[in-house]
């Protein structure tokens, strides 16, 4: 992939998703990840069921079989076009990352907000991000999607809520990125409303008027929105945050979300600074607020949920939510520790996010769900929080949050999205345990990722979706460039 000339935003897509032509036979297009180190099924699921391996078929982009101990493929070896070896991996389900910000990429280690909480890490940020262009988003895009991909990820949503003048196409070029690599994305429609004059924290040159939000929102939807297992680009709406859009905004984008059949996003429950924030303006704790609004559902996913009491724990089991738990960045910012264990017993799917790279530096996923054992193993002990159970929430837990069920297992039928981690090197020297090893020892980069039944990943390398392997120095280049002049002004 090449990074010189700027990309013009992407046509739009089918309405549905479109797997490749199964043109090839059965023998051609079915691949055998074969006998691999171990294979992550899920917390409490015996990892024998496929202890020989996997076996894909890449025409359709599906997960054909598990191979138990013992076993080869149903139609003998014959019946397989392409045996993959990976006895020196462990393979899991593509990682899904919750919740993320992808412009931010931009704005890592930069010194004026690197030890500030969450208020003033913004604004002193918001100006810097003001002056985002077109050109600017493709770079951080590609640069945070390449990054996830190579920790793992095969599926990221994005929640941008930046539209200066002249980035009216933003989500628009976000996509075109999304296509260009191959990988999966839930592309929120992010929006600010509120500004400081109205009692909010953005800028106003950083809000914009709620008809121009709404009517953005329903052309995005329209335009890319894919339903069905192996959708590729999903639109969700998410206004920023309690502090930084209205309360008429909010609402009305529940009634367009009920009326599109799409998902929505917020931040909430960060901070004590917005449990203030939302007593004070509303007069109501941050989940009194989410159900005056109507999102108080099972459509909605809420970014971080690190200050809720026992109550509302219980309220958002009941009510079928869900919460992407962001680790490194709650510890970054001195937010809290989101009571995660708590969460999920009672009815909320739980997923992980890396959040925005600013706010951790880093779009590592594979490196937060070992961040995320250990922060939650401060809260609830080592018994409760197992290793299995972190991989699950960067898995199945965060699969559902998205509303999809196609993806974050390894089971027959589902989407063949998987990463394989070697265990060499002097990290893993020593270790016995392959699925302990892999989070315990801290695995940074995944070997191979495969998208839909496609390679993404090759020898720790990301591969575009034409084949071609990412040109990473000429990307580094010019996403540094942009990031010099962001912060220069």
């Amino acid at each position: 992939m090449s990074f010189a000339p700027q990309s013009a935003p992407g046509a739009p897509a089918p309405a549905a998703a479109t797997p490749a032509p199964a043109a090839a036979t059965p023998a051609t297009s079915a691949v055998w990840l074969r006998d691999p180190l171990a294979v992550h099924l899920g917390a409490g699921v015996d990892p024998g069921r496929a202890a020989r391996g996997i076996v894909v078929d890449r025409a359709t982009g599906t997960i054909l079989e598990l191979i138990p101990a013992g076993g080869e493929p149903a139609g003998g070896v014959q019946s397989v076009g392409e045996i993959v070896d990976a006895s020196a991996h462990v393979i899991t389900p593509g990682l899904i990352n919750t919740h993320h910000h992808f412009y931010q990429t931009l704005t890592r280690a930069w010194a004026p907000v690197a030890d500030l909480p969450l208020f003033g890490w913004l604004t002193n940020l918001y100006p810097v991000w003001a002056r985002l262009t077109p050109r600017a988003l493709e770079l951080a895009t590609t640069v945070a999607m390449a990054e996830l991909l190579e920790s793992g990820c095969t599926t990221a949503a994005d929640h941008h809520y930046l539209f200066p003048t002249g980035m009216d196409d933003a989500i628009d070029i976000q996509v075109d990125v999304v296509r260009k690599l191959g990988m999966r994305a839930m592309l929120t429609r992010g929006s600010m409303s509120l500004g400081v004059k109205d009692g909010g924290l953005p800028p106003q040159q950083t809000v914009q008027d709620a008809e121009v939000i709404l009517a953005d929102s329903r052309r995005l939807v329209e335009t890319y929105h894919e339903r069905g297992a192996g959708a590729q680009v999903q639109i969700g709406f998410a206004p920023c945050s309690p502090f930084s859009v209205t309360t008429e905004l909010m609402r009305d984008s529940a009634i367009l979300a009920e009326e599109l059949d799409v998902r929505l996003h917020t931040h909430l429950a960060e901070t004590l600074d917005e449990e203030d924030f939302c007593r004070e303006r509303f007069g109501l704790r941050t989940v009194d607020y989410l159900e005056s609004v109507g999102w108080l559902g099972e459509r909605a996913w809420l970014a971080h949920g690190v200050h809720f009491d026992d109550e509302e724990i219980t309220r958002l089991g009941e009510a079928g939510a869900s919460v992407a738990h962001c680790p490194t960045s709650n510890m970054r910012l001195a937010s809290g520790i989101a009571r995660a264990v708590e969460l999920e017993d009672a009815g909320v799917n739980v997923g992980l996010g890396v959040d925005g790279s600013a706010s951790n530096d880093a779009s590592n996923l594979i490196r937060e769900v070992r961040q995320a054992l250990y922060i939650q193993r401060l809260r609830y002990g080592a018994e409760a929080v197992t290793c299995a159970r972190a991989l699950d929430w960067a898995t199945r837990g965060s699969a559902a949050a998205l509303g999809r069920e196609d993806i974050g297992r390894i089971e027959v039928g589902k989407q063949a999205d998987l990463a394989m981690f070697r265990l060499d090197g002097l990290a893993f020297s020593g270790s016995h345990d392959p699925i302990p090893a892999l989070v315990l020892c801290g695995a940074e980069k995944a070997d191979r990722v495969m998208v839909g039944g496609q390679w993404r990943v090759l020898d720790g390398n990301a591969v575009g979706a034409d084949g071609a392997p990412i040109d990473k120095e000429a990307l580094i280049a010019a996403h540094q460039e942009e990031a010099r002049r962001l912060v220069a002004g």
